[in-house]
Order: structure tokens, then C-alpha cells, then sequence
């Protein structure tokens, strides 16, 4: 049994899921220090006042006057309301954008007029605004349908009197914040109420939930689940919110308390290497989102959180953006993470700023796109900082660092390319970790090929979001499960959801000449597999191609049929070889026609989620199956992956 030469080895190199716990930011102050550390409310000024109009002259100009053309494109919006039945679309169809395209709406025009306001401060804006005020605080919840538990009790509709707090609630909060802190003068001099519905609401809706009720997202679960991205995220609008509208100190202490622990639930747990497994797609929210925490922290304190960005845990945490770079274009997009994510460029570049890291800078740089007016749908507070850094950031190195390997031992996730600092050529990358990963795919051993920084076998990642993805038939859709991935389906069977599913004895070796991953896929699938041992080595041979074998030993065979994925138009070309078409040049799939037989099938993307995949991919979608024809107990299978001569 040949497998076993390169598996015995491997058995040194078994990787931990879990981190030491260090509460890193809770137990570096105690509250009485963190009292006399936290600047007042009424004398806090993290932004200059309307007033300053010095201070707002040395923001960046182009895109104040960016922001005021679309705030008077939208000067006589009319604040819709929204009806019930929007939100029960949800619970009838599945379908979660059209109650989410009018609240996100709403809440983009009325930052948008915040912004123009702030740059004319003529009170041209300030009716407008209050409508929007009035109109968000007279919806019956802040948060999206979709977030609703889904339970006869609720059935798509808000149980007003128990509020609780999701992500577009929070989201709500610091619209209105700053709002608050901004033109709170101004709304005085109309009347005391606007100020007074805005904390009414933020209080009741926000600040008394997050304080009394506990929230899935906070901390680890019973299963021994780590909280996702909800968890920075939401806690980033609620320091924003409760810094700016809480006025009694003892209250706000208290939040930023609870705050930095639940931040800590989040962080305890995370990767030492950085690795978000929720993919690049959500990095914008997960490690990000602990910096705009940090970033809200430090101008709360002066500076007495900048001891934070010297740990190495929150380096990694920020490096990952590009250490999970695949071209210009394209980023990894394991789980439900998107293949083209969108940069946002200030922030990245602030990160790298805070970590001293030009490498990140120059990433973060690249992406810098002409000003546009866009405030985008979340985080609005970036959109404060965004205004102080244009000079530095248009002044800046524009570089992407494209690591020619990147090993993540504690996700289990390599990258490998043909060349440092450039997307020519071949790209390979590979992910072992578990099935119960966050935003899960079941997709273990699965691996992505580019060439020229451009798809060939593809991860086809996730569709829209509906009813059906978050609920107990996740897995019915086809793009979450193991046979619609570069994976094998092993006597009928297909990888299985849960920690317990998880990749075996991984391992990561690179040279300067080629890079190799091994790793056994038996855990991955139940035990009615009858899998001894699923040794998959992605060997990746730097200018040449890639190969991918499987080295196996099982108790029993029926049938094995291994599928690829792919976005190109596919055919087999003869015995042996199967041609993909892509726009630049054309490669070969090589396989053992006397072990394996090929056929091509077109997906058909007709269901609600596969809408998203269209937008990411277009309506070609290709599964390339490769049937075993005489299945052996113990086997090899190898494909390799070249350029057509």
C-alpha cells in the first residue's frame, strides 16, 4: 500500500482547533481604571463639532461634495413605511430582499444627508432628516425579517415587547447617534422631542436588550459553537451608540464593560493564525469589526487601547485580507463568502496603519477607488474617519503583496502560487478544518485552481440568502454540500454536517520549486463509507500545474465518482483528457481512462438561491464527474491540471 509511505509521517502534524484564552481586552483594565480612562460624554469629541467649520474645511472636499449630490437627488424622499406583509414575504416565499431593500435604503439617505449637512450646515437637510428620524423610529424593529426566530410565536412578524438585538438593529443605532451628535443643536431648536425619541428608542430597542437579555452571538454556545461575526460587528454600533447618546457615566461605563467581554468571547477562541473561516467575503465584518472597536475605544480613551495592535493574534487577524488573495479580482471563497468582495480600501489602510504594517497599507491603497458618494450600506462611521485620510492614503504605495505560499494551520487553509507579488500563472488553494465551521459548506479537502489570476476549478460558494439557507434545510441546497465541490462522493455518500466531520492529519510543506498538502478526508464522511483511509496530496509544481491524488483504503466499494467544479464551458476532448475553455488560453484535466470514465453535466440554476450564483458566475455552471469504473478497496486516483500545448 504505496499511500501509506506519505501518510505514516503526517502523524506528528495534527493541528488544534482550540486557543488559550487571554481576555486580551477585558482584563487589561479593571473598571475603576477604565472610569478614569474613558473621556466624559459632554466633554468627548471623537469627530469636530458642526461648528468647527476650521476643522471640517480640512476634510477632504471631494467627497463632501460627493455626498451632497446625492443627498439632493434624495432632498423630497418620501420615508416609506413598511407594510407587514413585506415582512412576511420571509415567512411565505423566503425571500428577504424586498423588506431589505427599503430599510437599507432608508437608512443610506439619511446618513448620505447627515454628510451633506455636516458640509453646508445651511439647515437645508435637517427637515429631510428629521422625517427620516421619525419614520425609522416609527418601524415596528430595526432588524430584518430574516433575523426573526423562526417559531409559530413570531411567524415573520416582531414581538414588539420583547425587543432583542440583530445586526441591522445595531446598524440603526449609530445612524442615529450621530445624527444625535451632529446636529443635536439643531434639532432643538425645533423641538426637544427629536432627541429625546432617539435615545427613547436606542435605550429601549438597544441598550436595555444588550444589558438584560442574553444574545446567541455574545458567546460560545452549548455545542462549543465561538460566536461569528455578529459578534464584533454589533458590538462595534453599540460602543458607537452608547458612547454618544448614554449621558450617565455610570451606565456608559457599565456597556463599554460588557462590551469589551463580549469581545473577548469572540476573540479567546479565534485562530492564533488569524484565519477567518467565515472566508474574505465577511473579514470585513469579523476582524474588521473588532478594529472599528478598537479604533472607537482608543478615541473614547486617548489612545489607551493601542496596546492591542501589538499583539501578534490581531496581526494575523488583519493580514488575513491578503494572505487570502487570489488576484486583483479574486479572493478565496470557501463557505458563503463572495469571490469578488468588495475592498474597502480607507479602512484596510487604517488597519495596516495601526498594526505598522506597509505591506497592508499598500493592499488596503490599491483598492482606493474614485470618490463616488456611496456611504455603503454598513458601518457608517467609517465613512467619519474615511473624510481626515484621503491625502495619505492617495499618497500612499499602491502594492499587492500576493504571498507566493500561506499556510493557516489552525483553519487548515494553504495558498500557493507560481510567482511572489504576481497572479501569473497557477494558483492553487486547499482547506481542510470541520464541518461545523461558521457558514458552513460541507466541503473538507475541497481546493480552487486559477491561472493568470483568472477561475478554473471553483468553489461555487453561496447563492442568495433565503429562508431555506440559515434553517434545518441547509443542506438541501446543492452549492452547500460535498458533491457539488471538488470532493468525492465515496459509495453513494457525501460529507456530513457537524464538528465531529472534520479533516485528519493535515499538513503543509513549501519550497521555493513546489508546495504539497496532505491531509485524510475519512472523518469528513459517516462511517457507512466504509473509509479506512482518504489520503488527499494537492501538489502544487510551480510553472507547471497542479496534481491532485487521492490515496484510499476502504472496507468495501460500490460506486466512487469524483466531481470538479467549474465556471468553463468543458468537454472531453478524447480518452484520458478533459479540455477547459478558458478566455486566455485553454487547459487540460488529465485522468486514467482505464480507471475512470468522465462525463459533463450544465447545472440548471432555476431555484431562489441560485440567483446569487448567477451574479457571481454567470448562468454556466459545470460539474465534471469522474465515475470509477472498477473500484478497488485499495487505489489511487490522480488528476493533474496543465496548460493545453
Amino acid at each position: 500500500m504505496k499511500f501509506l509511505i506519505i501518510f505514516l509521517p503526517i502523524l506528528l502534524t495534527v493541528v488544534s482547533f482550540g486557543q488559550n484564552q487571554t481576555d486580551l481586552l477585558s482584563s487589561h483594565y479593571s473598571e475603576d481604571e477604565l472610569t478614569e480612562l474613558l473621556i466624559p460624554q459632554s466633554d468627548w469629541s471623537p469627530f469636530p463639532k458642526i461648528s468647527d467649520r476650521e476643522a471640517w474645511q480640512a476634510a477632504d472636499q471631494e467627497m463632501f461634495k460627493a455626498f451632497l449630490t446625492i443627498a439632493n437627488n434624495n432632498i423630497d424622499y418620501n420615508w416609506p413605511s413598511i407594510p407587514a406583509t413585506k415582512s412576511l414575504l420571509f415567512e411565505r416565499t423566503g425571500d428577504r430582499d424586498e423588506y431589505q431593500s427599503v430599510s437599507f435604503e432608508k437608512r443610506r439617505i439619511l446618513g448620505t444627508m447627515i454628510l451633506a449637512e455636516i458640509y453646508e450646515n445651511k439647515g437645508r437637510f435637517i427637515d429631510p432628516i428629521i422625517n427620516g428620524i421619525w419614520s425609522i423610529c416609527e418601524e415596528s424593529w430595526w432588524g430584518v425579517p430574516a433575523h426573526l426566530p423562526k417559531t409559530k410565536h413570531y411567524s415573520g412578524l416582531m414581538d414588539v415587547s420583547e425587543p432583542f438585538v440583530d445586526l441591522f438593529a445595531a446598524e440603526t443605532a449609530t445612524y442615529l447617534a450621530w445624527a444625535d451628535y451632529f446636529l443635536g443643536n439643531k434639532f432643538d431648536a425645533i423641538s426637544p422631542q427629536i432627541r429625546q425619541r432617539i435615545y427613547f428608542e436606542t435605550n429601549t430597542r438597544i441598550f436595555k436588550p444588550l444589558m438584560t437579555v442574553p444574545h446567541w452571538w455574545m458567546s460560545t454556545d452549548s455545542n462549543g459553537t465561538p460566536p461569528n461575526n455578529w459578534n464584533p460587528w454589533i458590538c462595534s454600533n453599540w460602543i458607537n451608540a452608547v458612547l454618544l447618546l448614554e449621558k450617565d457615566p455610570e451606565k456608559r461605563i457599565t456597556h463599554v464593560s460588557k462590551i469589551l467581554n463580549v469581545l473577548d468571547e469572540f476573540l479567546n477562541p479565534y485562530p492564533q493564525d488569524g484565519g477567518c473561516d467565515e472566508g474574505p467575503g465577511y473579514w470585513g465584518a469579523a476582524a474588521a469589526s473588532l478594529f472599528d472597536n478598537l479604533a472607537m475605544l482608543n478615541l473614547a480613551t486617548n489612545n489607551q487601547f493601542k496596546f492591542v495592535y501589538s499583539d501578534e493574534k490581531i496581526k494575523n487577524m488583519a493580514r488575513f485580507i491578503y494572505r487570502a488573495q487570489i488576484s486583483e479580482k479574486y479572493f478565496l471563497n470557501f463557505a458563503d463568502a463572495d469571490p469578488q468582495p468588495k475592498m474597502d480600501a480607507d479602512m484596510i489602510f487604517r488597519f495596516g496603519k495601526a498594526i505598522g504594517e506597509k505591506e497592508m497599507e499598500n493592499f488596503g491603497a490599491f483598492y482606493k477607488n474614485k470618490v463616488s458618494g456611496e456611504i455603503g450600506t454598513f458601518q457608517y462611521f467609517r465613512n467619519l474617519f474615511s473624510l481626515f485620510m484621503q491625502e495619505k492614503i492617495n499618497n500612499s504605495e499602491k502594492k499587492l503583496p500576493l504571498p507566493q505560499s500561506v499556510w493557516l494551520p489552525n483553519i487548515q487553509v494553504m495558498i500557493s502560487r507560481d510567482n511572489q507579488g504576481s497572479s501569473d500563472g497557477f494558483f492553487v488553494a486547499a482547506k481542510g478544518g470541520h464541518n461545523n465551521e461558521s457558514h458552513n459548506h460541507n466541503d473538507i479537502g475541497n481546493y480552487v485552481v486559477y491561472y493568470n489570476g483568472l477561475p478554473l476549478l471553483i468553489d461555487v460558494g453561496r447563492g442568495t440568502y433565503t429562508r431555506k439557507t440559515f434553517s434545518d434545510k441547509r443542506y438541501e441546497i446543492w452549492s452547500n454540500c460535498s458533491d457539488y465541490h471538488n470532493l468525492p462522493t465515496i459509495n453513494g455518500h457525501t460529507q456530513l454536517q457537524g464538528v465531529k466531520y472534520a479533516a485528519k492529519n493535515a499538513i503543509f510543506k513549501t519550497s521555493d520549486k513546489n508546495s504539497l498538502f496532505l491531509l485524510d478526508l475519512k472523518n469528513a464522511y459517516p462511517e457507512e463509507a466504509g473509509i479506512n483511509v482518504w489520503q488527499r496530496s494537492i501538489k502544487h509544481t510551480r510553472g507547471t500545474g497542479i496534481e491532485i491524488t487521492d490515496a484510499v483504503n476502504l472496507n468495501e466499494t460500490s460506486k466512487i465518482t469524483q466531481h470538479m467544479m467549474t465556471s468553463l464551458k468543458s468537454e472531453i476532448i478524447e480518452e484520458g483528457k478533459v479540455l477547459m475553455h478558458s478566455p486566455e488560453q485553454d487547459f487540460i484535466i488529465r485522468y486514467n481512462p482505464k480507471q475512470m470514465e468522465a462525463y459533463i453535466e450544465k447545472i440548471k440554476l432555476t431555484a431562489m438561491e441560485d440567483k446569487g450564483i448567477i451574479q457571481k458566475w454567470g448562468n454556466s455552471i459545470y460539474r465534471i464527474n469522474f465515475n470509477i469504473t472498477q473500484p478497488k478497496n485499495t487505489d489511487r486516483y490522480t488528476f493533474n491540471i496543465i496548460k493545453k500545448e
